[in-house]
């Protein structure tokens, strides 16, 4: 259960810092040595995200989707991204203006490998905050170090890192920073940096708003309620008046994931919610999320911030969203370790010895559970040799990219997108009603029900006012030019 009176009473003696520095009485965490261990992290999710871009395994649309969105930024355009369907704002389907941050980047490196150094980044920043808190807060180096590498190898930032680029990189240091200012018992540091999750997507309002509770639950009632109230207004107010004012059906598109199942078929919020606790995947992630921690994450408050997160997935029809793989429980990864750093620190002064005693070695536990679970995780693929290999795949892959020339407008599949999209005009496969592209370059042998072995009476089917012809193929890669 969560230990919220033995937790609230640790904090309650410790008085908000100015400047970020640490609070009287805490243990001196010098940032180098975390800084070291992130960068090295880092460079391994910015190794495995450029070995897959550059292999062509890019696994869904959503690198294209964020380039196309962040160029537009860079361009000081209106983030408007052709692959979800012509002259589409993306605002209208999720509220993540953040990215706009990363215009600047693209000034410098107009790459999709830039998101993804940017991904690598912000979540190797994350890993310095947790492991400088914990050092702090339980006055161990070792245990700082060992949760930094725990924390950098978790299941959840790795299938993120897997997944390519997307917008809750920026929640996640965002979180990490919250959840130290309440560890620290800084509570407007801990307002400040739950603010702006607001604008990372349009569900972190409920978190922002848990948040809130949190401090509620810590005595900060006046300030808790505020944040809460706030948080709530934010979330209403981005899926009933900004996204849909944005989108093209003038409504929040993803309300369905909650009303209708996966063949289209309408259910009630009751049903969705009585159905909501019936799949084992939901609930083998949500023990691999605490079991990350020796499930002493359970002891801290601080656990409440993933309600938000979880409830959502939970109702949702999509088992895409059920399991432990995507992205979307790399938010829910500061969150528990910081409350595993929280718990340590409450049952210290437990009043059940054996209580204590698993206090006091949970730490290392917990990091050699990390180290052994990372060898089945994707970042093992970078010992392997095969991973670094150019096969024929490849080449096909990039044969195809380059037959189609540069400033045209061409429709795709996942494989080849992400590489078309920085000087092309890119469409989704099936997505380009009332256009007539240039080009279609596809992969025949992905995305499809059954390989493709006829791409003209596909193009055909896709574009019947057009005709195009074969212009180029690379095994299993064709490149169809409109006549």
């Amino acid at each position: 259960m969560l230990d919220v009176q033995s937790s609230s009473a640790a904090e309650s003696s410790a008085p908000e810092a100015d400047g970020g520095r640490p609070d009287a009485g805490l243990a001196p965490a010098p940032v180098l040595p975390y800084a070291a261990v992130a960068t090295v992290l880092g460079a391994l999710y910015f190794l495995y995200s450029w070995v897959q871009y550059d292999r062509f395994r890019t696994p869904s649309w959503d690198l294209g989707i964020f380039e196309q969105s962040v160029r537009a930024y860079a361009e000081l355009r209106a983030p408007i991204v052709d692959i979800k369907g012509p002259g589409f704002l993306i605002l209208g389907d999720h509220f993540s203006p953040v990215t706009a941050l990363l215009a600047p980047l693209y000034w410098v490196w107009s790459s999709p490998l830039a998101l993804l150094l940017a991904q690598a980044a912000l979540f190797a920043a994350s890993a310095v905050v947790v492991g400088r808190t914990a050092q702090q807060v339980l006055g161990s180096r070792a245990a700082g170090i060992g949760l930094t590498v725990a924390y950098g190898l978790s299941w959840g930032l790795q299938e993120a890192v897997k997944s390519d680029f997307h917008e809750i990189a920026f929640a996640v240091p965002l979180l990490a920073l919250t959840c130290r200012a309440l560890l620290l018992g800084r509570w407007t540091a801990a307002v400040a940096w739950s603010v702006p999750l607001v604008l990372v997507k349009e569900d972190m309002g409920l978190t922002v708003a848990m948040v809130g509770a949190v401090l509620f639950v810590k005595g900060q009632k006046r300030l808790g309620a505020a944040l809460a109230g706030f948080g709530t207004v934010f979330f209403g107010l981005t899926v009933l008046v900004l996204i849909p004012a944005a989108s093209r059906v003038g409504q929040y598109d993803y309300w369905a994931k909650i009303e209708k199942t996966g063949d289209g078929a309408h259910v009630s919020f009751l049903d969705s919610l009585v159905g909501a606790f019936q799949h084992g995947e939901k609930w083998e992630m949500v023990f691999f999320l605490v079991a990350v921690t020796g499930f002493l994450c359970l002891r801290s408050p601080l656990t409440l911030l993933v309600l938000p997160t979880l409830a959502w997935r939970f109702l949702s029809h999509d088992p895409n969203h059920w399991g432990m793989f995507w992205h979307y429980n790399a938010i829910l990864m500061p969150v528990v370790f910081l409350a595993l750093v929280d718990a340590v620190r409450a049952v210290r002064s437990s009043p059940r010895p054996w209580l204590v005693a698993y206090g006091k070695v949970v730490v290392p536990v917990v990091t050699a559970i990390a180290l052994v679970h990372a060898l089945d995780m994707p970042l093992r693929e970078l010992l392997r040799s095969e991973t670094y290999r150019t096969d024929a795949r490849t080449l096909d892959a990039r044969r195809a990219v380059a037959a189609v020339p540069e400033g045209t407008s061409v429709e795709t599949n996942v494989t080849l997108m992400a590489h078309l999209t920085g000087d092309h005009t890119v469409y989704w496969v099936g997505g380009a009603q009332g256009v007539s592209p240039d080009y279609l370059a596809l992969d025949l042998n992905s995305g499809w029900s059954q390989p493709v072995t006829d791409p003209v009476g596909l193009a055909s089917q896709l574009h019947p006012e057009a005709r195009y012809a074969v212009s180029a193929q690379a095994g299993q890669f064709v490149v169809l030019k409109r006549q």
